[in-house]
């Protein structure tokens, strides 16, 4: 049989993902601010769309004041006589003297109209600001550096190089960049940047442009004149110090136990991170998308937050009278795409919302003994039970959980902090959570005395007999490591020393 080109025609279904589709997708996976700024970005965008905020006019004008009457009643004539009477000062200038020679209270008054209007009191009919509000800036760390640099270098080249290391501070306060990649960047020598660094030492607070922590804790121990020989055998051993090996510290340092014990608390009253008293940004807060209380009649009532859902209304009457006037094609393309673009933002939002409540509403009802007794009721759930229970896209339950936060009666969680994996159980009852697991072992090893401490073997033969968790060596290290909790050695360490210090 000959092969040879041809055309068929074929019938066939097939899922397309037009860019409204795939808009709409990703905006189920953002959070709130960002979700925020694209609908602010589409209201400047697009003409239709107003923001449900209540902050828009309805569209109303304001009714006109009535105009002032020509004729003037016996009252008004009153307050416009009182307009024409001489001012207190015109008639102290008359007679040559003081205005408080002549009217005593007059002084007090004009002192009190003197004041600015916030200060007036309740009687302007204006609210007074809150004075609260008139905090200082705080000075960054950047700024705090810049002002004492000055004061020590002169020299403008100094000066520019001094720029340069401040820059490369990070927010511990330490010197992130390297001093040759200042020196080819500046095209200075090496030893003028290792000279002004030397001057830079001497900043406060003392500690920073430091390299590592044994730097900057040998510059804090410099200036209180503590850095003899054996002080800097004990920061050349900071890693045994961590370890809490003081058997080996004696030996590497060369000093009796009661030495040891007052340089370390020397470096105790030390500051590690010299520059974390100047915060460079704004604490941000989590904002819950979610709400789960106690509904009166038992059960749970989970509810959206409505402060952190933006709305939006699509403003036909304006698109039905622009449309009759314009006669352009291009403009009416541009109107109509608007009102799609406007209607498919409506209707993306509002089912974004719903899916979001769905999803909450069956982890809820999945996590019901979490939200009773605590952690140690979390159930093992994973995205595909979700999806099932709400008859949705494994892949869109993801993109919901992602970035949104739960308040419940047992603190604020993310949601996906709810899907945990299994841990099989020997006695026949459900699986356990892995989170769950993690919590116990944290419980047992806080338990623990000097005396003895558990390995990762007796804490899984531990979890097997008290809850039938079948959980190997391995896996309890695994877990004990992603706590940053040390092994048996290291605990053992510290235990026996905070037991000595008592």
């Amino acid at each position: 049989m000959a092969l040879s080109p041809r055309l068929e025609v074929k019938q066939g279904l097939g899922l397309t993902l037009t860019p409204q589709l795939m808009q709409s997708i990703r905006l189920l996976q953002l959070s709130h601010l960002e979700l925020s700024a694209f609908v602010d970005a589409e209201l400047l965008r697009n003409p239709l769309l107003e923001r449900e905020d209540g902050s828009e006019p309805n569209g109303e004008e304001p009714p006109e004041l009535p105009e002032r009457a020509t004729e003037l009643n016996a009252s008004e004539d009153t307050v416009d006589f009182s307009d024409r009477i001489q001012s207190a000062d015109s008639i102290a200038n008359g007679y040559d003297t003081e205005v408080e020679n002549v009217f005593p209270e007059q002084a007090a008054q004009d002192r009190l109209n003197d004041l600015p209007q916030w200060a007036e009191g309740s009687g302007s009919g204006e609210e007074a600001p809150d004075l609260d509000q008139f905090v200082a800036a705080r000075l960054s760390l950047s700024e705090h550096l810049e002002a004492q640099v000055s004061l020590l270098l002169s020299d403008p080249a100094e000066r520019l190089i001094a720029q340069f290391l401040i820059d490369g501070l990070n927010e511990a306060g330490y010197l992130s960049v390297e001093l040759e990649a200042i020196a080819e960047q500046l095209g200075a020598p090496l030893a003028a940047v290792e000279a002004v660094l030397e001057k830079l030492h001497g900043c406060e607070p003392v500690g920073l442009f430091a390299r590592d922590v044994k730097e900057c804790l040998a510059l804090q121990l410099r200036e209180r004149d503590r850095l003899d020989p054996m002080m800097a055998r004990l920061l050349d051993n900071l890693h045994l110090i961590a370890e809490h090996d003081m058997a080996g510290l004696v030996r590497a340092i060369g000093c009796d136990r009661e030495d040891l014990a007052d340089m370390l608390g020397e470096l105790r009253e030390l500051d590690p991170k010299p520059g974390r008293a100047f915060e460079r940004g704004p604490v941000e807060s989590v904002v819950p998308d979610v709400f789960v209380r106690e509904a009166p009649l038992g059960g749970w009532q989970i509810e959206l937050n409505t402060e952190v859902l933006p709305r939006v209304l699509i403003n036909r009457q304006y698109y039905a009278s622009v449309t009759r006037k314009t006669r352009d094609a291009t403009e009416k393309t541009f109107l109509t795409d608007c009102l799609a673009t406007a209607n498919w933002l409506a209707k993306s939002l509002d089912q974004r919302a719903q899916t979001i409540l769905k999803v909450a509403a069956d982890i809820v009802k999945q996590q019901d003994g979490f939200l009773v007794h605590g952690i140690t009721h979390l159930r093992p759930m994973t995205l595909k039970a979700v999806a099932d229970a709400i008859e949705m896209h494994e892949s869109t339950v993801s993109r919901v959980t992602s970035n949104k936060y739960m308040m419940t009666p047992r603190g604020l969680f993310e949601m996906k902090y709810f899907f945990t994996t299994a841990l099989g159980s020997s006695t026949g009852e459900a699986d356990h959570s892995a989170e769950a697991v993690r919590h116990r072992i944290r419980q047992i090893i806080e338990a623990e005395t000097p005396a003895e401490i558990l390995s990762d073997d007796t804490i899984a033969e531990m979890l097997q007999k008290e809850r039938g968790i079948e959980v190997a060596r391995r896996t309890v290290a695994k877990y004990r490591e992603g706590m940053n909790i040390p092994s048996s050695v290291i605990r053992r360490r510290q235990k026996r020393s905070l037991a000595g210090a008592r």
